[in-house]
């Protein structure tokens, strides 16, 4: 393949992703967002440090409270929540368990289910980060629109359910690769 044929080679075909045939804006795109993910997880790694914590750690806590507004937390909707491995949630609830900075109970009706909740503690945590998370979280969302967030709110779950297939397939890639 020349020079000029492989910086033709479009990297996507999905004609909703193609202006005039060019994947130009596609990749700044995908350019865009990889430094805007980096600095989200650099953000959370920060809300965590505020309060003594690891970035997951904060996130998980966090999500326990959110996910609570709605009824019982479980130690698999967490971690469905949070598109990570349920054993992986384990570990670290127990850590934040050793920290009390959450309860876990056996659930009375299905006793393999860990019942998740904030302790006052947890909560205290999470109240004492709130006016620094605010204003963090205003400065990298500012200048956006209503409109635009909320296509954001809307585009956001599609784009990781995409990305968790979009992971498998290259798993599959890889893997047929290493078999050859």
């Amino acid at each position: 393949m020349t020079r000029t044929t492989a910086a033709k080679a479009l990297t996507i075909t999905h004609p909703a992703c193609l202006i005039d045939g060019s994947d130009t804006e596609f990749r700044h795109l995908i350019n865009g967002l990889l430094p805007f993910a980096a600095r989200l997880l650099s953000v959370r790694d920060g809300f965590g440090s505020l309060i003594g914590l690891t970035g997951i750690q904060y996130s998980l806590l966090r999500s326990v409270t959110h996910l609570a507004e709605k009824g019982d937390v479980t130690v698999n909707q967490l971690a469905d929540h949070l598109h990570l491995s349920g054993a992986f949630v384990t570990i670290e609830t127990n850590k934040l368990k050793t920290l009390n900075l959450i309860d876990k109970e056996q659930n009375p009706e299905d006793r393999r289910k860990m019942r998740l909740t904030v302790t006052a503690a947890g909560a205290k945590l999470l109240r004492e980060l709130t006016p620094s998370q605010q204003h963090i979280n205003d400065v990298l969302f500012d200048g956006i629109s209503r409109t635009e967030f909320k296509v954001l709110c809307a585009v956001v779950d599609r784009l990781v359910n995409n990305g968790d297939r979009a992971t498998l397939e290259l798993g599959h890639l890889l893997a047929t690769k290493e078999l050859r």
